[in-house]
C-alpha cells in the first residue's frame, strides 16, 4: 500500500509469481481475483514463457465494491489487514456499468479465457451485457451474502430456501452464465440429483 492505494505493478508481479506456483503444483486454471491493471496480460505471458500455455486464465472481469462480500470478509479477518486502505480504491464502483465492460475487453485482449463477474446477484444485467457483447463462456459468483440472505430468510421462517435458491440460479441462467461459484453448490446438485427441484414450479 502507498497513501491509501494498492501498489499495482508490484502486486502483479507478486501474481505472476503465485500463477506460476499454481500451474507447477497442477492448475488447470489461474483465476486472480485482484482487479490489477494489466494482470491477466502479465500472468498469461509467465505461464507461457515457463511452458504453461495450455493453463487457462478466468478473470474476474467485474469485481465490485460490493456490500454482499461481509461474511467471508468477516470471517476471514481481511478488512482488518489494509490499515488506511480500503479496497473500493481498486474494485469497481456499483454504479458503473460500462467500466465493466472495457475492463472484461481489456482482459479478454491480455489473454483471459472466460470471465466472472462478483457478486452475482445485483448485477444480472453486467452479466448479461458481458455475455451479449463478447460471447466468450461467462461465470457469476454467488457470494457469502447473497447465500447468507437466502439462508437467514429460510430461517425466519420468510422464505422457502430450496425453492428461493433454485430461482436464483435459474437467474443467472437466465442472464446467460455458463456456470455458477456458489457456497450452495452441495445443495444445489442434491436437488437436481433427486429431482425434487421440480415440484417448485
Amino acid at each position: 500500500w502507498h497513501d491509501g492505494d494498492v501498489c499495482n505493478d508490484r502486486t502483479v508481479a507478486a501474481l505472476a509469481k503465485h500463477s506460476l506456483l499454481q500451474a507447477e503444483a497442477g492448475a488447470h486454471m489461474i483465476a486472480p481475483s485482484d482487479m490489477m491493471d494489466g494482470r491477466v496480460g502479465i500472468i498469461r505471458r509467465a505461464l507461457d514463457d515457463k511452458g504453461y500455455g495450455g493453463v487457462a486464465i478466468m478473470a474476474y472481469a467485474a469485481k465490485f465494491s460490493s456490500g454482499f462480500y461481509g461474511p467471508f470478509r468477516s470471517a476471514l479477518g481481511s478488512d482488518q489487514c489494509l490499515g488506511k486502505g480500503h479496497k473500493k480504491t481498486y474494485h469497481m464502483d456499483p454504479r458503473n456499468g460500462d467500466e465493466a465492460l472495457r475492463e472484461a475487453g481489456l482482459d479478454l485482449c491480455e489473454g483471459a479465457d472466460s470471465l466472472l463477474i462478483k457478486p452475482g446477484l445485483p448485477y444480472l444485467d453486467i452479466i448479461w451485457r458481458v455475455k451479449n457483447h463478447f460471447k466468450v463462456p461467462t461465470f457469476a459468483y454467488h457470494v457469502s451474502g447473497e447465500y447468507a440472505l437466502l439462508k437467514t430468510g429460510a430461517e425466519q421462517g420468510i422464505i422457502d430456501y430450496d425453492r428461493a435458491l433454485i430461482e436464483v440460479m435459474m437467474a443467472f441462467k437466465r442472464a446467460g452464465c455458463d456456470g455458477v461459484f456458489t457456497y450452495a453448490a452441495f445443495e444445489i446438485a442434491t436437488l437436481i440429483k433427486d429431482g425434487s427441484y421440480e415440484s417448485f414450479f
